[in-house]
């Protein structure tokens, strides 16, 4: 008997970003079908990859396609995953939507790793005055009113003071994700 397969998307981090750690979709493609993936599909250039898979098929896969990527094209790019049921789940808590804030404002950062009650209280809320943020579970909901390439509420900030790994999204591309995930 098969075991079923269930949606999920893989979030690379700063893939085919201003020119830099460029990385075709078609071959990013290729690596997840070889490690037992099927139904792959991309979202624009930046590591925005959708798939089904079986359990046993996802457990090692952050690392699995990591090492792939770093043994094919030299980049260190680090791998988040989430279930489709986990994307839905932060589309429907974003607490700054719920405020009435613009979407054009808003990004979420995807941590590999819950982080420690104490190291998310240890983050300085005033760093990147009038942004605001606020993390729920393994999301950093972001609004950001200068847009990312004004804030200092960066993925290497985050990374260092909750000791995991992060790659943000914007909101409409989370939005687009959810869909492609349904």
């Amino acid at each position: 008997m098969a075991k079923a397969s269930s949606r999920h998307v893989a979030l690379l981090r700063g893939i085919n970003v201003g020119g830099k750690n460029m990385l075709p979709m078609k071959e990013l493609v290729a690596m997840f079908a070889k490690a037992g993936c099927i139904d792959v599909t991309t979202y624009i250039q930046s590591g925005n990859v959708v798939f089904c898979a079986e359990d046993k098929v996802v457990e090692g896969l952050s690392t699995g396609i990591a090492k792939q990527v770093e043994a094919r094209f030299g980049l260190r790019v680090p791998v988040v995953l989430r279930t489709a049921a986990e994307i839905n789940a932060v589309i429907r808590a974003n607490p700054f939507l719920k405020a009435g804030a613009s979407e054009e404002m808003l990004h979420v950062s995807f941590l590999a790793d819950l982080p420690g009650k104490d190291l998310v209280a240890g983050l300085d809320a005033g760093r990147s005055k009038p942004d605001v943020f606020a993390v729920v579970g393994r999301e950093i909901y972001m609004q950001l009113v200068n847009g990312v390439s004004g804030t200092k509420l960066t993925n290497a900030y985050f990374d260092s003071k909750l000791k995991t790994v992060s790659t943000m999204r914007n909101w409409r591309t989370v939005l687009k994700l959810g869909e492609m995930l349904a």
